[in-house]
């Protein structure tokens, strides 16, 4: 019970927090268009096609519903004469300063600590991570990683947590606390490693996919684990496959 009560808090937080940062940048991308003299009137379209996105995914923009990544973010501040800081967090001067009519250049940039690496995330974000709208919201990692092997834009890492996965003969193994990159666009075969979410689960799960037939199993690879085996089929969601483990020095 109290795991998860903790885990109903730590999502009540997440949306509250990604609420906020979705709204008030929303606000600033309105102010930002107005102040460039654009129509409200196929304005979405327009940011749209400046940004290589889809009209819905611009329209969920305008409306707060999503907050674009780090590249889009860069287009839509260059579009729109705004500062990438101001428009993304709201920091500092909305305009680069004019002077003699050439845009002034920053001799500093803002560290996307995201940029070319991982977010790292909780177990009960994984649960929700194919509904996000984009890879890199602000504010949705613990950390940023470098991933040691080729990915999709929307891989994400896990702390691994438990036993279950941990192998005491040798072999692939996954102690509690190794750091699992995640990638959703990888097929999951029979014995790939996966996270999943269940149905009626809050968070997601992560044990190796056996698929013998039409019927698909979760696999703890532990041994000593007392329910090694049980049946998902329909009524689990697999959110990506592990492509790779950070390996401790």
């Amino acid at each position: 019970m109290e795991l998860k009560v903790q885990a109903s808090r730590e999502i009540i937080e997440l949306m509250v927090h990604s609420s906020d940062l979705r709204s008030g940048f929303a606000q600033r991308l309105k102010k930002a268009i107005s102040a460039a003299g654009w129509q409200d009137w196929g304005a979405g379209a327009r940011l749209a096609k400046a940004t290589g996105v889809t009209a819905k995914a611009a329209s969920k923009w305008l409306n707060g519903e999503a907050v674009p990544g780090s590249e889009k973010l860069l287009k839509l501040a260059d579009e729109l004469g705004v500062r990438r800081e101001w428009l993304e967090y709201g920091e500092g001067l909305q305009r680069h300063s004019i002077a003699a009519g050439i845009r002034e250049t920053p001799n500093t940039e803002p560290a996307p600590a995201n940029r070319g690496n991982i977010p790292l995330i909780s177990w009960v974000q994984a649960g929700s991570f194919q509904e996000a709208t984009e890879a890199y919201a602000p504010g949705m990692a613990e950390e940023y990683l470098p991933c040691p092997v080729p990915h999709s834009t929307w891989t994400f890492a896990l702390r691994v947590r438990g036993d279950s996965m941990f192998n005491p003969h040798g072999g692939k193994s996954f102690s509690e606390g190794d750091v699992i990159y995640v990638d959703p666009e990888v097929e999951a075969i029979n014995r790939s490693f996966v996270v999943v979410k269940l149905v009626d689960e809050q968070e997601a799960s992560f044990k190796q996919l056996v698929i013998e037939g039409s019927h698909k199993y979760l696999k703890a690879i532990n041994p000593a684990w007392p329910e090694p085996f049980f049946q998902i089929d329909g009524d689990a969601v697999i959110q990506g496959v592990v492509i790779a483990k950070l390996e401790k020095v």
